[in-house]
Protein backbone atom coordinates (compact mmCIF):
# COMPACT_ATOMS: atom_id res chain seq x y z
CA UNK A 1 0.00 0.00 0.00
CA UNK A 2 3.30 2.44 0.68
CA UNK A 3 3.89 2.28 -2.77
CA UNK A 4 0.18 2.89 -4.39
CA UNK A 5 0.50 5.58 -1.96
CA UNK A 6 3.24 7.66 -2.95
CA UNK A 7 2.12 6.84 -7.00
CA UNK A 8 -1.35 8.54 -5.51
CA UNK A 9 0.84 11.53 -4.02
CA UNK A 10 2.98 11.82 -7.02
CA UNK A 11 -0.42 12.06 -9.67
CA UNK A 12 -1.90 14.39 -7.58
CA UNK A 13 1.01 16.47 -7.50
CA UNK A 14 1.61 16.45 -11.13
CA UNK A 15 -2.27 17.16 -11.72
CA UNK A 16 -1.93 20.13 -9.45
CA UNK A 17 0.98 21.58 -11.45
CA UNK A 18 -0.01 21.00 -14.48
CA UNK A 19 -3.28 22.76 -13.83
CA UNK A 20 -1.94 25.85 -12.59
CA UNK A 21 0.72 25.35 -15.95
CA UNK A 22 -2.65 25.58 -18.37
CA UNK A 23 -4.59 28.05 -16.27
CA UNK A 24 -1.42 30.48 -17.05
CA UNK A 25 -1.90 29.67 -20.58
CA UNK A 26 -5.53 30.43 -21.11
CA UNK A 27 -5.55 34.15 -22.16
CA UNK A 28 -5.19 34.67 -25.98
CA UNK A 29 -5.58 38.32 -25.44
CA UNK A 30 -2.11 38.72 -26.24
CA UNK A 31 -1.87 37.02 -29.34
CA UNK A 32 -4.97 38.58 -30.40
CA UNK A 33 -3.56 42.13 -30.33
CA UNK A 34 -0.28 40.90 -31.80
CA UNK A 35 -2.35 40.12 -34.70
CA UNK A 36 -4.81 43.43 -35.00
CA UNK A 37 -1.21 45.68 -34.83
CA UNK A 38 0.10 43.12 -37.64
CA UNK A 39 -3.00 43.92 -39.77
CA UNK A 40 -2.47 47.50 -39.31
CA UNK A 41 1.29 47.10 -40.42
CA UNK A 42 2.58 48.09 -36.72
CA UNK A 43 4.83 44.80 -36.37
CA UNK A 44 7.54 46.39 -34.29
CA UNK A 45 4.17 47.27 -31.88
CA UNK A 46 3.58 43.15 -32.40
CA UNK A 47 6.99 41.84 -31.91
CA UNK A 48 7.86 43.92 -28.58
CA UNK A 49 4.09 42.83 -27.18
CA UNK A 50 5.04 39.66 -27.93
CA UNK A 51 8.36 39.45 -26.58
CA UNK A 52 6.79 41.07 -23.08
CA UNK A 53 4.34 37.71 -22.78
CA UNK A 54 4.71 34.57 -22.15
CA UNK A 55 2.46 32.97 -23.69
CA UNK A 56 3.44 29.60 -25.90
CA UNK A 57 1.48 31.25 -29.28
CA UNK A 58 3.22 34.58 -28.65
CA UNK A 59 6.43 33.02 -28.85
CA UNK A 60 5.39 30.97 -31.93
CA UNK A 61 4.23 34.70 -33.52
CA UNK A 62 7.53 36.29 -32.33
CA UNK A 63 9.32 33.90 -34.50
CA UNK A 64 7.66 34.94 -37.25
CA UNK A 65 7.85 38.29 -37.00
CA UNK A 66 11.78 37.86 -36.00
CA UNK A 67 11.91 36.03 -39.40
CA UNK A 68 9.81 37.40 -41.55
CA UNK A 69 12.57 37.41 -44.38
CA UNK A 70 12.96 35.07 -45.80
CA UNK A 71 10.62 32.25 -43.75
CA UNK A 72 8.36 32.70 -41.13
CA UNK A 73 6.44 30.02 -41.85
CA UNK A 74 9.77 27.74 -41.35
CA UNK A 75 10.63 29.64 -37.77
CA UNK A 76 7.55 28.99 -36.56
CA UNK A 77 7.48 25.19 -37.04
CA UNK A 78 10.91 25.42 -35.32
CA UNK A 79 8.94 27.51 -32.54
CA UNK A 80 6.47 25.01 -32.43
CA UNK A 81 8.64 22.21 -32.32
CA UNK A 82 10.55 24.12 -29.22
CA UNK A 83 7.36 24.51 -26.93
CA UNK A 84 5.66 21.02 -27.23
CA UNK A 85 8.20 19.01 -24.59
CA UNK A 86 6.62 22.00 -22.31
CA UNK A 87 2.84 21.07 -23.56
CA UNK A 88 3.87 17.31 -22.79
CA UNK A 89 6.25 18.02 -19.71
CA UNK A 90 5.37 15.45 -16.71
CA UNK A 91 2.65 13.79 -18.72
CA UNK A 92 5.10 10.44 -18.93
CA UNK A 93 5.04 10.64 -14.99
CA UNK A 94 0.88 10.33 -15.37
CA UNK A 95 1.33 7.54 -17.71
CA UNK A 96 3.99 5.20 -15.79
CA UNK A 97 1.47 5.86 -12.75
CA UNK A 98 -1.71 4.70 -14.80
CA UNK A 99 0.46 0.99 -16.02
CA UNK A 100 1.92 0.71 -12.50
CA UNK A 101 -0.59 1.00 -10.07
CA UNK A 102 -2.68 -1.64 -10.87
CA UNK A 103 0.60 -3.78 -11.22
CA UNK A 104 1.68 -2.99 -7.90
CA UNK A 105 -2.12 -3.80 -6.85
CA UNK A 106 -2.16 -6.99 -8.26
CA UNK A 107 1.59 -7.36 -6.96
CA UNK A 108 -0.22 -6.63 -2.91
CA UNK A 109 -2.73 -9.55 -3.93
CA UNK A 110 -0.61 -12.09 -5.14
CA UNK A 111 1.40 -11.43 -1.53
CA UNK A 112 -1.46 -11.73 0.19
CA UNK A 113 -2.76 -14.90 -1.53
CA UNK A 114 0.57 -16.39 -0.75
CA UNK A 115 0.63 -15.26 2.90
CA UNK A 116 -3.13 -16.68 3.14
CA UNK A 117 -2.40 -19.93 1.97
CA UNK A 118 0.55 -19.75 4.35
CA UNK A 119 -1.75 -19.18 7.13
CA UNK A 120 -3.88 -22.01 6.09
CA UNK A 121 -1.29 -24.32 5.30
CA UNK A 122 -0.07 -24.00 9.65
CA UNK A 123 -3.68 -23.52 10.73
CA UNK A 124 -5.11 -26.03 8.44
CA UNK A 125 -8.39 -26.11 6.50
CA UNK A 126 -10.36 -25.86 10.02
CA UNK A 127 -10.11 -22.31 10.11
CA UNK A 128 -11.67 -20.19 6.87
CA UNK A 129 -11.33 -17.02 8.11
CA UNK A 130 -8.08 -16.66 8.80
CA UNK A 131 -8.39 -17.37 5.24
CA UNK A 132 -10.69 -15.64 3.97
CA UNK A 133 -9.55 -12.29 5.55
CA UNK A 134 -6.33 -12.16 4.52
CA UNK A 135 -7.76 -12.87 0.96
CA UNK A 136 -10.10 -9.59 1.54
CA UNK A 137 -7.37 -7.88 2.72
CA UNK A 138 -4.96 -8.91 -0.40
CA UNK A 139 -8.21 -7.87 -2.78
CA UNK A 140 -8.51 -3.90 -1.09
CA UNK A 141 -5.01 -3.46 -2.44
CA UNK A 142 -5.57 -4.62 -6.09
CA UNK A 143 -9.05 -2.20 -5.89
CA UNK A 144 -6.58 0.94 -4.58
CA UNK A 145 -4.41 0.25 -7.59
CA UNK A 146 -7.19 0.23 -10.05
CA UNK A 147 -8.67 3.58 -8.43
CA UNK A 148 -5.72 5.53 -8.36
CA UNK A 149 -5.17 4.33 -12.39
CA UNK A 150 -8.94 5.61 -12.94
CA UNK A 151 -8.17 8.30 -11.48
CA UNK A 152 -5.23 9.55 -13.14
CA UNK A 153 -6.36 8.30 -16.57
CA UNK A 154 -9.01 11.43 -16.17
CA UNK A 155 -5.78 14.24 -16.17
CA UNK A 156 -3.63 12.04 -18.32
CA UNK A 157 -6.53 12.20 -21.32
CA UNK A 158 -7.45 16.14 -20.01
CA UNK A 159 -3.55 17.43 -20.42
CA UNK A 160 -3.17 15.41 -23.54
CA UNK A 161 -6.18 16.62 -25.32
CA UNK A 162 -5.07 20.18 -24.27
CA UNK A 163 -1.97 20.13 -25.31
CA UNK A 164 -3.21 18.92 -28.90
CA UNK A 165 -5.62 22.12 -28.70
CA UNK A 166 -2.74 24.32 -28.11
CA UNK A 167 -0.82 23.28 -30.54
CA UNK A 168 -3.76 23.16 -33.25
CA UNK A 169 -3.91 27.04 -31.69
CA UNK A 170 -0.41 27.58 -32.64
CA UNK A 171 -1.25 26.56 -36.22
CA UNK A 172 -4.19 28.59 -36.62
CA UNK A 173 -2.22 31.76 -35.30
CA UNK A 174 0.71 31.06 -37.26
CA UNK A 175 -1.55 30.59 -39.96
CA UNK A 176 -3.04 33.67 -39.26
CA UNK A 177 0.05 35.97 -39.06
CA UNK A 178 1.47 34.44 -42.69
CA UNK A 179 -1.66 35.65 -44.53
CA UNK A 180 -1.15 39.29 -42.63
CA UNK A 181 2.34 39.20 -43.48
CA UNK A 182 1.87 38.48 -47.08
CA UNK A 183 -1.24 40.70 -47.56
CA UNK A 184 1.14 43.46 -45.67
CA UNK A 185 3.80 42.69 -48.20
CA UNK A 186 1.43 42.96 -51.28
CA UNK A 187 0.12 46.39 -49.98
CA UNK A 188 3.76 47.60 -50.37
Amino acid sequence: MIPLLACSVVALGVTIERLIYWHRMSSKAVVEEMLRHVSSGEITAALRLGQDASLPAARILVAGLAHRNPSPAKAMEAAVQAEIPFFKKRLIILDTIITMAPLLGLLGTVTGMISSFGIMSEAGIGQPHAVTGGVAEALIVTATGLLIAIVALIPYNYFTARAEREMDAMEHYASRLELLLHGHEEAH
